[in-house]
């Protein structure tokens, strides 16, 4: 039974975040906000929100190592799975903006994170500085995007939906965003229990694959259209809010504890940043070699903490 409602929690996170960006979104619009600036904010957030839900509430219930190990795993899947899978169905180019920009802002960021967990947890101090960092680097792309004209580069369809409709789609998605993260945070823990697994494990593999959906899901969808290369902006930026959203507002509402193991992995995520942004500068073409060998890394890395 576990088993179920640990799926039906992540069902109800990962619709309940379409619900929320959709209604969202239309409020956005019908209030003139730029398309551009929708989609680094409210679906940027959005398709995050999975991943806060389980990690807020595993902080609040003390349950620390689910709630950076979730992070952490995210991000590691991100960059292997969901960049590695789109490369391997469409390989495509790295923009260099992306390069220069997001690739090193996504190696900072991740180096910030070794650095604030080497005195053992992340205190509501690390939280603050992590949603100071979150606000400029929203700052940023909201500038550059402005400067380059982008707005309706992408001649999105905007969805503009009734105000009634669109409060409605975002009271349902926040409930099933609070439900489905209850869910999976006490289901998960009950699993790990039962298997004699720890949190960290259930963290960096069932959870944190079951709250990047959104995430492979949108990518696998823009590589179909001929659009792999979003997939990379969606990693980064994914992973760029992960850790200083939703750490930032877990690590607020009580202390990080961190592991050896947690200790390990923000390593290992740390270099797949480096190798990543060394391959962009090596050459801006994602091959379908190099994304069969970033899920041969990930393959290697679910046996690594399978075996530990």
């Amino acid at each position: 039974m576990s088993y179920l409602l640990l799926i039906l929690g992540m069902a109800l996170m990962i619709k309940g975040a379409d619900f929320f960006v959709d209604g969202s979104a239309s409020i956005a619009y019908q209030f003139k906000i730029p398309t551009i600036i929708v989609g680094l904010t409210i679906v940027a957030l959005g398709t995050s929100l999975p991943e806060l839900s389980v990690s807020v509430t595993a902080s609040i219930a003390g349950n620390n190592e689910l709630a950076l190990s979730n992070v952490v795993g995210s991000n590691i899947f991100n960059t292997l799975v969901v960049v590695g899978c789109s490369a391997i169905m469409r390989p495509f180019l790295i923009n260099r903006k992306i390069v220069s920009r997001d690739l090193l802002c996504n190696i900072a960021i991740s180096f910030v994170l070794l650095l604030a967990i080497l005195n053992g947890n992340l205190s509501k101090l690390n939280g603050i500085v992590f949603l100071i960092i979150l606000a400029a680097y929203i700052t940023m792309l909201i500038k550059s995007a402005k400067q380059e004209g982008e707005e309706e580069s992408q001649g999105e369809e905007k969805k503009i939906l009734p105000l009634p409709k669109s409060l409605i789609l975002i009271a349902i998605g926040v409930a099933g965003i609070i439900l489905g993260g209850n869910l999976v945070v006490d289901h998960a823990t009950i699993i790990a229990r039962m298997l004699g697994m720890s949190d960290t494990f259930v963290g960096l593999t069932i959870v944190s694959v079951g709250t990047s959906l959104p995430e492979l899901v949108t990518s696998v969808v823009a590589a179909k259209k001929g659009e792999s290369g979003l997939s990379l902006g969606n990693a980064l930026g994914s992973n760029i809010m992960n850790i200083t959203f939703i750490l930032g507002l877990a690590s607020l509402f009580t202390p990080i504890k961190v592991t050896m193991f947690n200790l390990i992995d923000i390593c290992i995520l740390c270099l797949i940043a480096i190798l990543l942004f060394a391959m962009a500068k090596i050459s801006e073409k994602m091959s379908r070699s190099r994304g069969i060998l970033f899920l041969a890394l990930y393959i290697l890395y679910m046996i690594y903490i399978v075996v530990r």
